[in-house]
Order: C-alpha cells, then sequence, then structure tokens
C-alpha cells in the first residue's frame, strides 16, 4: 500500500504502531501444525528463550477511533509474536529455587507439581535436583509448565 496521498500527512493505516490500533486474540493452535498449514495463520506454540525460536503469526487489526490514516481501517498486521505472559518473573522463579527449591516450592510456583512433590518428599533430591534446576533455569532449559514467557522487567 502506497504512504498516502501526495502531500498528505496521512500514513497508511497499516503501519500505525501498536499503540494506535487494536488487534483480535491470538489464535491457540495447541500443537496443531496442520491447521497453522490450512489456514495460514495461528500459533503452533508460544514462547521461546531465543528471538530465532518465536513463531510469529498474522492478525486482524483496525486503527483506533479518532485516530486519522489513510487506507482501510482494519487490515492483516503480519509478524506478530507468538508469546504468552502468564504472570511468571525470572527473578522471582530464581529467588525461589536458591532459597525454597530444597522444598520444591519454585517448581509449585511454575506449574510443574509433580515435581515438586518430588522435590518436597526427598529435599530436592538431596541437594542434587535443588541444584541442577537453579542450573536449568539459568541456560533456560527449565521454563513455566504452560508456556508462557517471563513477563520482562520494564
Amino acid at each position: 500500500m502506497s504512504p498516502g496521498p501526495p502531500h498528505s500527512p496521512l500514513i497508511a493505516c497499516n503501519l500505525l504502531p501498536l499503540d494506535f490500533i487494536t488487534c483480535d486474540d491470538i489464535i491457540d493452535l495447541k500443537g496443531n501444525l496442520t491447521a497453522k498449514q490450512e489456514r495460514g495463520f495461528g500459533c503452533v506454540r508460544f514462547g521461546g528463550q531465543r528471538y530465532q525460536d518465536v513463531e510469529t503469526t498474522s492478525v486482524n487489526c483496525s486503527a483506533l477511533d479518532g485516530i486519522e490514516c489513510h487506507g482501510d481501517r482494519t487490515f492483516i498486521k503480519h509478524g506478530i509474536p507468538c508469546i504468552r505472559y502468564t504472570n511468571h518473573y525470572f527473578l522471582t522463579a530464581l529467588l525461589y529455587s536458591i532459597l525454597l527449591g530444597l522444598a520444591g516450592i519454585d517448581r509449585f510456583c511454575l506449574g510443574h507439581a509433580g515435581a515438586g512433590i518430588g522435590k518436597l518428599l526427598t529435599l530436592g533430591g538431596v541437594g542434587i535436583w535443588w541444584l541442577i534446576d537453579i542450573i536449568f533455569l539459568v541456560t533456560g532449559q527449565l521454563m513455566p509448565e504452560d508456556g508462557s514467557n517471563w513477563i520482562p522487567y520494564v
């Protein structure tokens, strides 16, 4: 789409920053790659430790009321990251793991209830499981059970 009529201060609606648009929720395909291939959009999985690991999708968006722009006010926005946040902070999880990891509190807070019970009953695997979980947290191998990302500190 062109940037707008010549000598116009308006930009194309699909080029508006995220602060000036509202978008539909990202569709969770729950691991169904075939559904994504058929639809052409949606998230097979959420999250990832590195930028390259995060899947992207397309969603329907529209310009907010009161925002003037050129072109269709409703459009498809491409390259939306498949990221979901559910109240998990990395620093909190790390502190729980260091201070209360022998009792499995870190695993309970991340949603790994079975592993939390196992750590509780074995006192963190006699300290070995406790140490391994701290290493796994720092290296990004231990994440929340629901597949969500860590909430960034801003």
